[in-house]
């Protein structure tokens, strides 16, 4: 892990002063007219009607603060800027935060434009938090793109952090290359059939997995922090273990080690409760309880055999 001076700067910023932000942001925009914004790729023009995830071409956000409890790198001592975007491209069954992802009427006519973003963003920054913190970004990757180069006009410079369900269009993540400083994606599921079950998409496991080999190769494993501890620059990949093994932790954690590197930094959940579709489900019959000890106690075992370093969180507990 490796220590920043005070005079950081997140490298968009330079990007935003060669011209660069501004292209990338036009080649951001135009996927929103036959979207492949995400790999749902609905190739629905969003200019004129909603896309797969209910959105225009528009950022829907459901709230924004200064947030206090996510992992202690992220959200440090004076709080993680987060900015939780409505409506989702993930249907998952368990979704903790449905009524932020799955009820796109709630935020109907709620839309902002990139001046109103951009002031959140600015926001965030005067209130002193470590990071703008992007949460369920990848069906409004355009719209925050081009909120953030408006605030870099006027003046934003904290690191963006990109909180994704690993669902992600590598193309779009390339075009996120030195404008994105900290990628937090989930790996949810080793198998494609509990991709589809349980967040309807078959093939959740292999766009995850090339979207964490894109989001490794921008950035590494090693970890950018600053003078109080917060992190700057690096990846931080979240796992969490679900009841009957349906998030393949193991397999997806030797995945990890073998393809990318075993110090790759993960934090490993266990706050999984039934919510959502799954209580009183009998579909859903198998996730409709919180896991047990001995399903956590494995998924921290295969923590330990395929991981190494320092940078992992077990539970929110750093070792």
């Amino acid at each position: 892990m490796n220590s920043a001076s005070r005079s950081w700067r997140a490298s968009y910023v330079a990007l935003a002063r060669s011209g660069e932000l501004s292209e990338r942001v036009a080649k951001l925009d135009a996927l929103l007219a036959n979207c492949t914004v995400c790999p749902r790729a609905c190739r629905v023009n969003r200019h004129e009607k909603l896309g797969t995830c209910a959105t225009g071409t528009e950022a829907v956000v459901a709230s924004w603060q200064a947030h206090f409890g996510e992992e202690p790198a992220i959200s440090c001592r004076r709080g993680s800027g987060t900015v939780f975007l409505a409506n989702c491209n993930l249907h998952c069954a368990f979704c903790q935060n449905h009524d932020i992802s799955q009820r796109p009427r709630d935020f109907t006519g709620h839309s902002l434009s990139s001046e109103e973003l951009a002031t959140i963003f600015l926001d965030l920054q005067d209130q002193g938090c470590h990071n703008l913190n992007w949460v369920s970004p990848s069906h409004q990757a355009p719209q925050l793109a081009r909120a953030l180069a408006v605030a870099v006009g006027r003046g934003f410079s904290l690191p963006i952090v990109y909180n994704t369900n690993g669902y992600d269009s590598v193309e779009v993540l390339r075009l996120l290359d030195g404008v994105v400083d900290i990628w937090m994606p989930d790996l949810k599921y080793a198998d494609p059939g509990a991709g589809c079950r349980l967040s309807g998409v078959e093939d959740y496991p292999r766009r995850a997995r090339e979207a964490l080999a894109e989001m490794y190769r921008q950035v590494g494993d090693v970890w950018e922090v600053g003078p109080e501890g917060e992190l700057r620059r690096g990846l931080l990949v979240r796992m969490l273990v679900l009841p009957e093994g349906l998030a393949g932790i193991e397999e997806n954690l030797a995945w990890i080690a073998r393809s990318l590197s075993p110090e790759v930094a993960i934090s490993l959940l266990a706050q999984y409760r039934p919510a959502h579709r799954v209580p009183g489900s009998p579909e859903l019959a198998d996730l409709d309880r919180r896991i047990s000890t001995a399903e956590w106690r494995r998924a921290v075992a295969a923590l330990v055999e395929h991981m190494e370093g320092e940078k992992h969180y077990v539970q929110g507990a750093y070792r």
